[in-house]
C-alpha cells in the first residue's frame, strides 16, 4: 500500500516576495488512509509525523512555493523528503509551466474552485472553513492529475489556438520501488538530534 501524500498550502503575504508568505492551511491527501485532512498553522505538529512516515510528498508548484514556505516552520528539512512535484515534471516535458487548472481541465475536464487571491481574503475576512474547503479541493485535483498522468504516462493542455494536446509525463516513484524492496527506509527523518 502507497503512503504517498499530496498536498498543497494557503498563504498569507506578498506574492512577490515568498519571504513574507505565510501558512494560513496545508491539505493533504493520504493514500494509505485514503483520507483528506487540513491543518491550520497553529496544527502543524499533528502533521510532521504524518509527513515523516511518508514515501513522497507531491505537490503543484511544491517545490518552488510549497516545500519552502513550509519548511520554514519544520524543525528539519522537507526538502530533503522524496518529493514529485508536478509542475517540473511538465516543464521538463514542454519547455514550459502550465497552471494547474488548465492542465486539470484540458486533461480531466474539471477546474479548481477559487484561487490563491480568494483564499487570502477568506483569511481577513476569517472564513478558515472556506480556505479548508478550497484546499482540500486543490489537493483532490492535484490528485486526479497525477493519477491520470501516473496511469496514461500523458497529461493535455490547450495550446493558444484552443487545441488539446498530448504531452508525455512519467510520475513513476523509484524510491518507493527500493523501499518496496527493502533496499530504503519509509520514514524521513530530518531533524538534528
Amino acid at each position: 500500500m502507497s503512503n504517498e501524500i499530496i498536498f498543497d498550502i494557503e498563504t498569507i503575504g506578498d506574492i512577490t516576495n515568498l519571504d513574507t508568505m505565510e501558512v494560513t492551511v496545508v491539505s493533504i491527501y493520504e493514500y494509505e488512509h485514503d483520507t483528506y485532512s487540513s491543518f491550520e498553522r497553529h496544527e502543524l505538529g499533528k502533521l510532521w509525523p504524518i509527513l515523516e512516515k511518508s514515501s513522497r510528498l507531491i505537490g503543484y508548484n511544491s517545490e518552488h512555493f510549497d516545500l519552502p514556505i513550509l519548511n520554514r516552520y519544520y524543525p528539519g528539512d522537507l526538502m530533503a523528503f522524496p518529493q514529485l512535484d508536478l509542475l517540473v515534471k511538465i516543464k521538463e516535458s514542454i519547455g514550459r509551466r502550465l497552471k494547474l487548472n488548465d492542465v486539470a481541465e484540458a486533461t480531466l475536464d474539471i477546474t479548481k474552485s477559487a484561487d490563491g487571491l480568494q483564499a487570502m481574503k477568506w483569511w481577513k475576512e476569517g472564513k478558515i472553513d472556506e480556505i479548508k474547503k478550497y484546499c482540500e479541493q486543490d489537493v483532490k485535483v492535484t490528485k486526479e492529475v497525477y493519477e491520470f498522468g501516473k496511469n496514461n504516462k500523458q497529461l493535455f493542455y490547450k495550446s493558444l489556438t484552443g487545441e488539446v494536446l498530448p504531452f508525455a509525463v512519467n510520475f513513476d516513484n523509484h524510491a518507493a520501488d527500493k523501499a518496496a524492496t527493502g533496499a530504503a527506509k519509509n520514514i524521513n527523518l530530518t531533524l538534528p538530534f
